[in-house]
């Protein structure tokens, strides 16, 4: 199975969050959008129990990897996977957390041996598989690990977050602020640079990708009297990426490098720390931002949000955000495939 004719692999996330509603929309919705086909890895009796609450007339068929894009178009193909207790939409259970983590191995497993194009993977709650002994502190990680483990080699994943207006990647993620001045090297910022440079080239089809770099203190440091991190660490790394070839520039006060004029003049922008990059990009993309895993050997997307148990099974979630990471994920693995095509062209 080849090119188109293979689906994208969908994870569950958490069973009691807004994943399974969200799910349930944009498959509802899949002619209108434009939808690539995909396939939910998950418990059938989930999405049945989750549709007659939402009042959704969703057929669902279980499937495999290779039958889910014959049966998309008059069913949502469901690969099994069976919880560990019923689900109560909006109360998260700790008994399910083997069945989260599962969907996820079986989705990263398909695609890296070709079965799926990409992954998507539906919102996750953290502190529901730590207890029952998760030892990552996310998803990107988690995902990361197992690619390494497949792969025999240390991998190091980017969170990207994709928008219509914006592409920004942070340097240090889910980290105290107090921890960041002391966690930001020369060599992250490199290597976050060099893999947004290669995956923006190779999975977004962006020819030599212009990147621009904020600093790190208010107006990138105002030549040393409001901080030294920006001519120490983070100008030596620009330097040594344009060194490697890469057209990265900055650094740039963060405060004016988001409106609009200034985004015309970059394809994606590094930033330093958690805040400093999500603030704008959810500003400027909140229901239509993706979150993109970088530096892995597949493509993975998720919804730029959480699992909003709140408002699970109230009909209220907008899928927005798991719309653009689906559309994002299936136009992802139509470049890399065409690109790698072109390229074994070329050799010939």
């Amino acid at each position: 199975m080849t090119g188109n004719r293979r689906a994208l692999a969908l994870t569950m996330g958490d069973p009691a969050g807004i994943g399974i509603d969200l799910t349930l929309a944009a498959w509802s919705n899949r002619v209108e959008l434009g939808l690539p086909p995909f396939f939910l890895i998950a418990d059938p009796r989930l999405l049945a129990a989750r549709a007659k609450m939402l009042g959704r007339d969703v057929p669902v068929a279980e499937a495999s990897a290779e039958t889910a894009v014959a049966l998309f178009d008059t069913a949502l193909p469901v690969l099994p996977v069976e919880l560990g207790a019923d689900v109560v939409a909006g109360t998260p259970d700790p008994a399910n957390a083997d069945a989260v983590i599962e969907a996820i191995r079986m989705g990263v497993a398909l695609t890296l041996a070709g079965r799926a194009r990409a992954i998507v993977t539906n919102p996750i709650a953290k502190s529901v598989l730590y207890a029952s002994g998760f030892g990552f502190p996310g998803h990107t990680e988690f995902l990361a690990h197992l690619a390494s483990e497949a792969r025999g080699q240390a991998l190091t994943p980017v969170m990207l977050l994709a928008g219509p207006s914006l592409r920004v990647a942070p340097v240090t993620i889910h980290i105290p602020l107090s921890q960041v001045p002391g966690a930001l090297t020369r060599q992250a910022i490199v290597e976050t640079g060099l893999i947004i440079a290669r995956d923006l080239a190779s999975r977004f089809g962006i020819s030599g990708p212009r990147i621009a770099v904020s600093g790190l203190n208010p107006h990138a440091g105002e030549d040393g009297a409001l901080g030294t991190e920006d001519a120490d660490v983070i100008a030596p790394a620009i330097a040594e990426l344009c060194a490697e070839g890469i057209n990265a520039f900055g650094p740039l006060p963060a405060d004016t490098m988001f409106h609009a004029e200034a985004r015309a003049t970059y394809d994606a922008a590094i930033c330093m720390y958690h805040d400093q990059a999500l603030i704008p990009a959810k500003t400027l993309g909140f229901h239509d931002s993706a979150n993109v895993t970088l530096g892995l050997p597949f493509i993975r997307t998720s919804p730029d949000h959480g699992t909003a148990f709140s408002l699970a099974g109230k009909g209220e979630a907008r899928p927005d955000s798991l719309i653009a990471a689906l559309k994002l994920a299936g136009k992802m693995a139509n470049t890399e495939a065409e690109l790698k095509i072109l390229h074994a062209l070329s050799r010939v």
